[in-house]
């Protein structure tokens, strides 16, 4: 498994994204070029220019047409991702963190920062089909909790939101009305800030990771905690094979104490843990900072990651992987 090494970022990666066809890798970083790839040999496609800030969060349509992109400018952009042309601009009066198309690319959900006296919120927006008719209003406004929503998600057919963030607390939001409906527990719950939630293939259940050093998995429906896998790092990123019960964790020390220690004392490498046994099954060397990013192909053929070095490591499995039972 020879990793493909990606270059076009000059800043520390924040977020990956296949499109559904798993033909296209989107990158995101604090460069402010949203980047997109193919997927298979890592090859440069383009970017997309115009924004001004460190971009944090991106998302594709189903049919690849349409890239969304949220930033710490306090903007998010719609993108024509054939021709790069930006199509429509949401402005907020704060960084905005996550971005997320609903299951038929209708809706999107937003979250924004904290800043000066506002406090974090997640928005949800209308996506026209026609971009001539799209417009900014919000079809809802979650005020959030204290501290920063570091991701919000869909749930099962749009009926929730899925959130999670700073207070270490996952929430469950009804879509139509608001209304809070499930939130994690002290007990069974993360300890410190969460950094990443990705949902598996099917929606039926969600992986979250967190600086406490562990990342959870639950069920969607009941909240219920079915699996924690247990690290020596904080994590920043997390992902899960569509194709094998595998889970990949990703993070390293924070950037401020990489310098005081070698690369090899970083432990800079993807963890890849047994789903169901919950026990560290391999790891993935490569990056020299922290990794900010993970994601896997549709596939379950191939994954990427993303590091806080500005580099994409982009891994085709063996067949050997096919082959691991524990």
């Amino acid at each position: 498994m020879r990793p493909i090494l990606m270059k076009g970022h000059e800043r520390p990666l924040t977020f990956l994204k296949y499109n559904n066809d798993g033909d296209l890798l989107f990158s995101c970083a604090k460069d402010h070029n949203p980047t997109v790839w193919f997927a298979d040999n890592g090859e440069r496609l383009g970017t997309y220019r115009g924004h001004n800030g460190a971009v944090w969060c991106c998302d594709v349509s189903r049919d690849s047409g349409r890239l969304i992109t949220g930033s710490a400018d306090q903007t998010v952009k719609l993108w024509n991702v054939q021709t790069g042309q930006q199509l429509f601009t949401f402005n907020f009066d704060s960084p905005a963190r996550s971005v997320d198309f609903s299951v038929g690319d209708k809706l999107a959900v937003i979250t924004s920062d904290p800043f000066m006296e506002l406090t974090s919120a997640i928005h949800v927006k209308r996506i026209a089909r026609d971009p001539a008719d799209q417009t900014a209003e919000s079809v809802l406004v979650l005020k959030g909790p204290q501290g920063r929503i570091n991701r919000a998600v869909w749930g099962p057919l749009n009926r929730t939101i899925i959130s999670g963030g700073e207070d270490a607390v996952i929430r469950i939001w009804d879509a139509e009305t608001g209304k809070l409906l499930q939130e994690s527990d002290k007990e069974s719950g993360h300890k410190k800030t969460i950094t990443s939630l990705v949902k598996s293939a099917d929606g039926s259940h969600f992986l979250s990771g967190s600086l406490d050093k562990s990342a959870r998995l639950w069920d969607t429906r009941t909240m219920t905690l079915i699996k924690t896998y247990v690290t020596e790092r904080p994590v920043n990123a997390v992902a899960m094979s569509p194709l094998l019960d595998h889970v990949v964790l990703g993070g390293g020390q924070d950037a401020s104490a990489v310098t005081t220690t070698d690369h090899r004392a970083g432990k800079f490498e993807a963890k890849f843990y047994d789903k169901i046994l919950q026990e560290e099954i391999g790891g993935v060397k490569g990056h020299f900072g922290p990794i900010n990013a993970l994601a896997f192909n549709p596939d379950g053929k191939s994954f990427s990651s993303g590091g806080e070095d500005g580099y994409v490591r982009l891994h085709h499995f063996d067949q050997d992987y096919f082959n691991i039972k524990l």
